[in-house]
């Protein structure tokens, strides 16, 4: 399988709206939140992507059709770890989902970037859960760092673990 994880160019920005909007449906399985009267979820943080120096947007690909997108940020947002990189977001598509694709991207982004980790997951989301514990134990061969906290009225799981680099994308 071609598999190519692309930093996404800021005229691809209409592209990583679209595909957030499907993965702002998905996710309302598990949050509480709801379409804008304009018929979008919107995200407020994607025209940060090509501001902040600290995010980075990525375009999944497999065999050359558009697979998902990730979204790496260096610090993080429920700590004032500067310093820590942390998963934003992570969409695939569900036709490309349980064929290894995610993991396979998920190792290519932490090889990509130097240091500490965090991955942050909805407590009663079985699936990711499962998904992230399993890559994070094949990229690093343990078992993560796991911390249970509340954020507003949710319970989180955070995945916390070292990455050292290995290749750019």
């Amino acid at each position: 399988m071609k598999l190519e994880v692309l930093k996404a160019k800021e005229e691809q920005k209409p592209i990583l709206a679209n595909l957030l909007e499907l993965y702002a449906y998905d996710f309302t399985e598990f949050c509480d939140f709801d379409i804008g009267n304009n018929g979008f979820y919107g995200y407020e943080y994607l025209p940060l992507y090509w501001t902040d120096q600290n995010r980075f947007p990525y375009l999944i690909y497999v065999e050359n059709k558009l697979a998902g997108f990730v979204f790496v940020q260096k610090g993080s947002p429920i700590s004032k770890d500067t310093e820590v990189w942390d998963i934003a977001e992570f969409f695939i598509m569900k036709k490309y989902k349980r064929q290894g694709v995610g993991t396979a991207v998920a190792l290519k982004i932490w090889q990509q970037f130097n240091g500490d980790w965090q991955v942050r997951v909805l407590a009663e989301n079985q699936i990711a859960k499962s998904f992230w514990l399993q890559a994070i134990k094949k990229f690093t061969s343990e078992v993560p760092a796991e911390t249970n906290i509340k954020i507003k009225k949710d319970d989180w799981i955070i995945y916390n673990f070292e990455a050292k680099a290995i290749t750019k994308l």
